[in-house]
């Protein structure tokens, strides 16, 4: 495995996406809905058709996980993990906060993170073993020791209606114990804000992989913890996610409970 062309293959990959979003950014003329919230818009299908070619190019035996078409080359140990658009209700409101996410994996352990908000040009990356960056520059998780000093960030599962009670239990508890919870509609972007020390938590339940993949290495590269809301280590393919910068973990842990 040739571990710089990985590299630069997902980047590449990564400003391609992001340049058919900026494109259609503002620009939409029509979206269509997967559920009753869950929204998808020519850009999101757009943007991945041309990630997709850009890795085929180079890796056209590699396997590949996307969140609008799927996955295929099912026997592949090299995968990539391709969100086009995390935040597709902001970018469908013309909001800017929004990213094109992908990660690499080798034997099913995430290698590379690739997360790059279009509209900023924050590019955030990891690379096991080897530290996070924001634009090429080192970056870390915040310092803060205490979850009364914490700013905390979370989203809402699309089936939130069916588990209200035990999302607001611990909304509530968060919002209590905290300086404050944001709700920003990118769960690629919430984490790698918590790997940047913007917040300083994260927690939400009922992510796909793609929404997750590239961020959880980010995080854990600058410093944080990711896990379940028990403290069990995470992957990609689990309901629950909980990044933090470490030192409020446990607290976090406990205001999981429900």
């Amino acid at each position: 495995m040739n571990i710089a062309n990985i590299k630069k293959t997902g980047l590449a990959a990564t400003y391609k996406g992001a340049e058919i979003l900026r494109q259609y950014f503002g620009k939409l003329t029509g979206v269509m809905k997967k559920g009753a919230i869950d929204l998808v818009t020519e850009a999101d299908l757009e943007a991945e058709k041309a990630i997709i070619e850009v890795l085929h190019s180079a890796f056209p035996e590699h396997s590949i996980l996307a969140e609008e078409s799927g996955l295929n080359h099912k026997n592949s140990e090299n995968q990539w993990i391709i969100d086009p658009l995390d935040g597709t209700t902001n970018f469908a409101h013309e909001l800017g906060i929004f990213a094109v996410s992908i990660a690499f994996s080798y034997q099913n352990e995430i290698i590379h993170g690739f997360v790059l908000n279009p509209v900023s040009g924050e590019l955030f990356t990891a690379e096991k073993g080897q530290g996070a960056m924001l634009n090429g520059k080192s970056m870390s998780v915040s310092s803060t020791e205490k979850i009364s000093e914490a700013l905390l960030v979370t989203g809402f599962p699309y089936n939130h209606p069916e588990i209200i009670d035990t999302i607001m239990a611990r909304f509530g508890r968060c919002i209590s114990a905290s300086q404050g919870v944001r709700r920003l509609g990118s769960a690629a972007l919430d984490l790698c804000y918590v790997a940047r020390g913007r917040f300083d938590g994260f927690w939400e339940q009922n992510l796909k992989p793609w929404d997750t993949a590239a961020g959880m290495l980010i995080v854990e590269e600058a410093g944080g913890r990711v896990t379940d809301f028990s403290g069990n280590p995470y992957n990609i393919y689990q309901k629950e996610i909980l990044a933090t910068n470490m030192n409020i973990h446990q607290e976090m842990m406990n205001l999981m409970k429900y």
